[in-house]
């Protein structure tokens, strides 16, 4: 559906929101990447939604390479970030989860983004937020939902 005359002005001006939206992404991860690396990161945010899982099917999930993903667990392990445990239904499957710390910093990241979103949001008029709420909801139906894997490129 082509809004007449506007798709340029409309397509720039989305560009824009999304650049300062993932520049609140960014400043939202940044204090956690001084601890973890982005892949980590990665590791942690798929545990944080999904709970304990299988090492391969972890591995596929952030699209790393199992034979290498044994180490970068192994350093997680170290760090204090996650922990291995053995399945109750196979004790030759191992299963990773969160740590209580690892928790934390997804639960500090999270919450970090949402409050500089807020922070954007409450400088608007009762106004201007219904017309993002609005808006927000017509471009999410337009786009889709992204898939799980599109949003761990981020860190989300």
């Amino acid at each position: 559906m082509q809004n007449h005359g506007f798709p340029h002005e409309a397509t720039e001006a989305t560009l824009r929101a999304s650049r300062a939206l993932l520049g609140i992404v960014a400043r939202s991860v940044s204090d956690a990447l001084e601890q973890v690396t982005l892949p980590q990161f990665r590791v942690l945010v798929v545990l944080s939604g999904s709970g304990a899982m299988r090492m391969g099917a972890l591995a596929a999930r952030v699209g790393a390479v199992p034979s290498t993903f044994s180490r970068t667990i192994d350093r997680m392990v170290d760090g204090g970030w996650v922990l291995r445990q053995e399945s109750p239904q196979s004790r030759r499957e191992i299963l990773v989860d969160l740590t209580e710390e690892g928790r934390r910093l997804v639960d500090q990241v999270t919450e970090r983004r949402r409050r500089q979103v807020a922070s954007v949001l409450t400088s608007l008029t009762a106004e201007e937020q219904q017309q993002i709420i609005d808006a927000m909801e017509v471009f999410s139906t337009a786009a889709g939902e992204p898939t799980p894997e599109d949003l761990l490129t981020l860190g989300l």
